[in-house]
């Protein structure tokens, strides 16, 4: 497959959906001076290119009542356990991120709870899935860095 260039415009319609998936095409189209059909075919060519994977909305754990993140890292009995305890650890609803990885741990995982409490229910769960050894914990103090232009805004400058 041939590489997707992307020109200004792109980038600006990017750097709009990124910030309010939600945004008219319309909005889109009066703040860059072009028509709403333009913004239209630029985006579905973006999606066609793989470049827009579908859309996603941001929930406020806070105000739902999950406001503690830990993150779990798993060690494995065996690594051709791997498939097996992702399907058990994609069970566990509050386990929001799960990522195979090199160096200490096999897989890390990112939990939303509602307080320690919650959170200690959950790394038991885990803990209790065949195939994992052990877990180590860490307590998330603050998330200081979400930004998801910052990259985006990187990778154009490149471009």
């Amino acid at each position: 497959m041939a590489k997707f260039k992307l020109d200004e415009i792109d980038h600006q319609i990017l750097d709009m959906l990124i910030q309010n998936t939600r945004v008219p095409f319309t909005d889109i189209a009066k703040k860059l001076l072009i028509s709403a059909g333009t913004v239209h075919v630029r985006v579905k060519k973006m999606e066609d290119a793989g470049i827009i994977k579908g859309s996603s909305l941001t929930l406020d754990y806070k105000k739902l009542g999950y406001s503690f993140i830990a993150y779990v890292g798993v060690f494995l009995q065996n690594t051709s356990q791997t498939k097996f305890v992702l399907e058990r650890i994609n069970e566990i609803p509050n386990v929001t991120v799960a990522h195979i990885t090199t160096g200490k741990f096999n897989i890390f995982c990112k939990i939303r709870a509602k307080n320690t409490e919650n959170a200690k229910d959950i790394i038991f769960k885990l803990d209790d899935i065949d195939g994992i050894y052990r877990t180590e914990s860490m307590i998330s103090l603050e998330e200081s860095i979400n930004d998801k232009k910052r990259l985006m805004h990187s990778i154009f400058s490149e471009l």
